[in-house]
């Protein structure tokens, strides 16, 4: 019987079941969109969503302990300085879970490149990222005008027509 079990065992061993819990969530932070399956991604949901909220509090007591359970000092740090103010206001639910197509044999319009599941078993794949994402770095308007201004002074420059002197016959005399 199955008694007092919360969590799923994947076909592994409970040291291998840990390292891959923590190999995913170390990389959901990395690149923070990764493809996995169902399974693998609601079972550690809750790993990832709470290493989120201590890194919410930046103590040294915090930074210990998610670095006990990533084990990767720069994804820690990452996982500090970039990924928790960015959810710094949200109460919970840092991560999504988007399911993706069906079986290869079904024959669909338009597939996409990830729309199918796993060749080997059919298992069910999903696409597993951060809610808030990192938003792009726009450059400031005033860099954007200095660089307009000094390509409206090169054109103004190379449009103006150079006029040879005239030559004159007392300089032709002189030389």
């Amino acid at each position: 019987m199955r008694h007092g079990r919360k969590w799923r065992k994947l076909g592994r061993p409970s040291t291998q079941y840990m390292l891959l819990g923590r190999n995913l969530v170390a990389s959901l932070f990395k690149h923070e969109r990764i493809i996995t399956t169902e399974m693998k991604a609601k079972e550690f949901r809750s790993m990832a969503e709470k290493l989120i909220t201590m890194a919410k509090k930046t103590t040294l007591h915090h930074i210990r302990l998610v670095l006990s359970r990533l084990q990767d000092k720069d994804i820690t740090n990452k996982l500090f300085k970039e990924i928790a103010p960015r959810f710094q206001d949200r109460p919970g639910g840092y991560t999504r879970i988007i399911k993706l197509g069906g079986s290869r044999w079904e024959k669909v319009k338009k597939p996409g490149r990830f729309a199918w599941n796993r060749l080997g078993d059919n298992g069910k794949r999903v696409i597993w990222e951060l809610v808030v994402k990192k938003e792009p770095e726009k450059p400031s308007k005033k860099g954007k005008t200095k660089e307009k201004t000094e390509e409206r002074v090169k054109r103004k420059d190379s449009t103006k027509v150079k006029t040879k002197e005239p030559v004159t016959a007392s300089s032709d005399s002189k030389k």
